[in-house]
């Protein structure tokens, strides 16, 4: 019997459905905050969705300054300088706005803010002393799971590189995923955000960290994937879709927060790092070339997902099963227009391998891949996504 003592972490409060934004306001009337630093992107800075945003504060009575410089992936200048707006103007707590981005560079700010030093001080695990600021988080995407989780990634723009700063404390208090907010988002971000919701699945399901808590939340996200992220990408206005992609992001973002994650963002974060790409795309890239890895050691697994893409396993051996299921990977992945290769990235240049392939390694998030790796081994995996 296993006697290891298993955490598990997830925002407190999580606010789900259409018009859940709105539903905000019944929380913070009652917290005696005063003024809030706003953080997100020049875009949604800009369009008519942030006007619902600072609308739930006018009604709440409170007040509020904006940081719109978000990058796509944020970096270390973007969370400074969102800090120092956030002490010049005397604000209390937090909200970010947006997808994956705002959430992490809102989360460096609140951690910062009550544990000072530089984001460097926190890259690797629970390093933090105090708790965050307040944070609450609205989410524009279905897939990134940061809007509810302990990790925030933040580009260092001196060594190209993608540091993960994993702590409980860094939990958001309320996450809100409303689907009235993401019906324009346009078919390639649906895409990449949606594959980043299958990665988060699959890797902590075959992850070391699995635990049947975290099992059953990946297999239901891989299914929902499976069944509703094409018709989220081609028909972006089906609430249903729109409302089952949100589930199944969610669900993916339990997993991986407690079970964690493996190669597949282990390479991500360095091609983002190093190209300034974005990770749901590097995610989908990456994903079958590692899962095939990774099946050698995880077989039993590999034909749970294929039954969770609804595969009929019966009449198969493991093997192919697990080929079944990284056939199902790439048909989806094309089936809503994500490159097939690492070719298809302008950027991408194969004599940087090496060095990708040394920092995946590195990376945290490299120790709960099920099937450890030798550098050469690394450098084949990004070959093989060419």
């Amino acid at each position: 019997m296993d006697n290891q003592i298993h955490e598990y972490f997830m925002a407190p409060i999580s606010l789900i459905g259409a018009g859940s934004l709105e539903k905000l306001a019944e929380y913070l009337k009652p917290m005696k905050l005063r003024k809030a630093l706003i953080v997100t992107d020049a875009f949604l800075a800009q369009s008519k969705l942030m006007a619902r945003v600072t609308g739930v504060l006018v009604s709440t009575g409170l007040l509020y300054v904006m940081y719109d410089g978000v990058h796509p992936n944020p970096t270390v200048t973007n969370a400074q300088e969102a800090l120092k707006l956030f002490a010049d103007n005397g604000c209390d707590f937090l909200m970010s706005f947006g997808g994956g981005s705002p959430h992490d560079c809102a989360k460096a700010v609140a951690f910062l803010a009550t544990n000072g030093g530089r984001i460097n001080d926190y890259e690797g695990l629970n390093k933090l002393k105090k708790p965050s600021a307040l944070l609450f988080t609205i989410n524009t995407t279905a897939g990134t799971g940061s809007e509810l989780t302990r990790f925030c990634v933040i580009t260092d723009e001196e060594r190209h590189v993608k540091m993960t700063i994993s702590d409980w404390r860094i939990t958001p208090r309320i996450a809100v995923n409303d689907s009235t907010l993401m019906i324009d988002m346009p078919p390639s971000l649906t895409a990449a955000t949606g594959m980043d919701a299958l990665t988060h699945a699959i890797e902590a399901y075959i992850s070391t960290n699995a635990t049947p808590v975290t099992d059953c939340k990946a297999l239901k996200a891989i299914e929902l994937v499976a069944n509703y992220l094409p018709t989220a990408v081609h028909n972006g206005k089906d609430l249903e879709a729109r409302e089952m992609m949100i589930n199944a992001a969610y669900l993916a973002g339990i997993a991986f927060n407690n079970a964690s994650v493996g190669y597949v963002h282990s390479a991500a974060h360095q091609l983002g790092g190093f190209y300034n790409l974005p990770h749901g795309l590097c995610n989908a890239i990456m994903l079958p070339v590692v899962a095939e890895y990774n099946s050698a050691v995880t077989l039993e697994k590999f034909r749970d997902i294929s039954e969770a893409f609804g595969i009929d396993t019966r009449n198969m051996s493991l093997e192919q099963s697990a080929q079944a299921a990284i056939i199902a990977i790439r048909t989806l992945s094309k089936a809503v227009g994500i490159p097939p290769g690492l070719r298809e990235i302008k950027a991408f240049n194969e004599n940087d391998i090496p060095l990708l392939a040394a920092n995946a390694l590195k990376d945290m998030c490299s120790l709960t891949n099920p099937r450890q790796a030798t550098q050469q081994e690394m450098e084949n995996l990004f070959r093989a996504a060419i």
